[in-house]
Parts: C-alpha cells; sequence; structure tokens
C-alpha cells in the first residue's frame, strides 16, 4: 500500500501519552498511531451502519432493487 504524509498536530498531553505508549510497547508513534486508528475505524464503521439501517427503517433512506437500479441505468 503507498504511504502517504499526513501533518498533524496534537495537544501536548496526547504527544506525551503517545510517546510514553509507543515507548512501553517498543513500536514507533507511527505504527501506535496506525494501530489507534484502524481499531477507530472498525468501531466507526459498525456506528455508521447501524446509522444507515436506522435511517432505512425510519424511512430517512431508500434501498433500491439491483434490478430497478439496472433497469434505470439500461444495463438489463
Amino acid at each position: 500500500m503507498a504511504t502517504v504524509k499526513k501533518l498533524i498536530s496534537f495537544d501536548s498531553g496526547i504527544a506525551k501519552e503517545l510517546e510514553s505508549v509507543s515507548k512501553a510497547l517498543h513500536i514507533s508513534q507511527k505504527e501506535l498511531l496506525e494501530r489507534a486508528l484502524d481499531f477507530y475505524f472498525d468501531y466507526t464503521d459498525s456506528a455508521v451502519a447501524q446509522k444507515i439501517s436506522s435511517d432505512v427503517k425510519s424511512g430517512k433512506e431508500k434501498i433500491y432493487d439491483a434490478r430497478e437500479v439496472f433497469a434505470e441505468l439500461g444495463v438489463v
């Protein structure tokens, strides 16, 4: 996977905690942040899925049958 550089700023307390935890675990701060973000994104994926499901049930979000979509696009 390609690497992309991001410049981010942290509160000094968070920065110190990041440094401390990465040293305790013997991993780089980059690796620790990647693990933390992967974990968080797994959580938010679930939260987004629950929100979409709720919106479908309440009628805020409409779902379409694949045949309807294909017919509308003239693919069938």
